[in-house]
């Protein structure tokens, strides 16, 4: 069976950081001033990287597939350096595959004397970034919940509804003020978006935060989006851009879940504010799968 990965030419790589946020499964990062295909594993070779590349560096190459292997991936990543490596366990570790993360840290210590760099402080630093308590640097076993692989963002979890006791039966009015609201669909010349304050929403965000009309959307004009599933979001980087510069928009808000594939939305937005004329605030809010805010602050 074969298998399509993508190959990055890094003589051509510029590092603009142009192909990070399409990367739908986290797999590319800017490392070094190179974009870095940290984790094959997790590459499904879509190229949704591919259109976003001025150099023309990224190309899909297929080839046999073979099971996945930590060790030989391992191998790769610590000839790219420490920054390669830590990024690599930290995605593994962020994807939840602690299996694989084992094996990696393992490879690590079997191979310490050999490596230049201090493997023991690689190792204490992916330790201490946050997966919700799970610990498998100390080599405890873990389920794994996606099969093998996949976003952490799919995984199934289930949870009580909240309530309280202000809950009444009336229905809470709607602070939407404009339709399309779909980031393909909004045009940037629209007069809503003209002066407005802006909300950048990732597409679950509404139906997860309760609060999220009365908060967060109320007087601010909206466009919502997939990081993970939508197509072409050259567009939306290029709309972004729009609003700052020709609607002249006051701040941007970007809401997200709390899930890895989600950041690629507050990336593009960073990349907008880099790429605008304009310098307007911007605001990252991150919404938790349970429905509460885990994180609000101007980046």
């Amino acid at each position: 069976m074969k298998r399509e990965i993508v190959h990055i030419d890094e003589e051509k790589c510029d590092g603009c950081g142009l192909c990070i946020p399409n990367c739908h499964e986290g797999a590319l990062q800017l490392i070094d001033g190179k974009a870095r295909l940290i984790s094959d594993l997790m590459c499904d070779g879509l190229g949704a990287c591919l259109g976003h590349c001025p150099q023309d560096a990224i190309t899909i190459e297929k080839r046999e597939a073979e099971p996945y292997d930590e060790v030989k991936v391992m191998k790769i990543m610590v000839d790219k350096g420490a920054n390669t490596v830590k990024a690599h366990l930290e995605h593994l570790k962020d994807h939840m595959e602690f299996g694989y993360l084992k094996q990696g840290v393992g490879y690590l210590k079997e191979h310490a004397d050999e490596l230049p760099f201090d493997v023991h402080k690689i190792i204490a630093e992916v330790h201490s970034k946050s997966n919700g308590g799970n610990n498998a640097l100390q080599g405890h076993q873990h389920e794994h919940h996606h099969g093998g692989g996949g976003c952490p963002g799919s995984a199934s979890r289930s949870f009580a509804p909240k309530e309280t006791a202000a809950a009444t039966a009336e229905e809470v009015p709607s602070q939407l003020t404009h339709w399309p609201v779909q980031m393909h669909l909004i045009h940037p010349g629209a007069s809503h978006f003209q002066n407005a304050d802006v909300l950048l929403s990732a597409s679950c965000v509404a139906y997860a935060l309760g609060s999220f009309h009365n908060s967060y959307l109320k007087g601010k004009a909206v466009g919502i989006a997939c990081p993970k599933l939508d197509s072409n979001q050259q567009v939306y980087l290029d709309k972004l851009v729009a609003l700052i510069d020709e609607a002249r928009i006051n701040t941007l808000t970007v809401m997200i879940m709390e899930v890895p594939c989600c950041g690629g939305l507050l990336q593009m937005a960073k990349m907008a504010t880099q790429q605008a004329q304009r310098k307007i605030p911007v605001k990252a809010v991150v919404v938790g799968v349970d429905g509460n805010v885990r994180s609000e602050e101007w980046v």
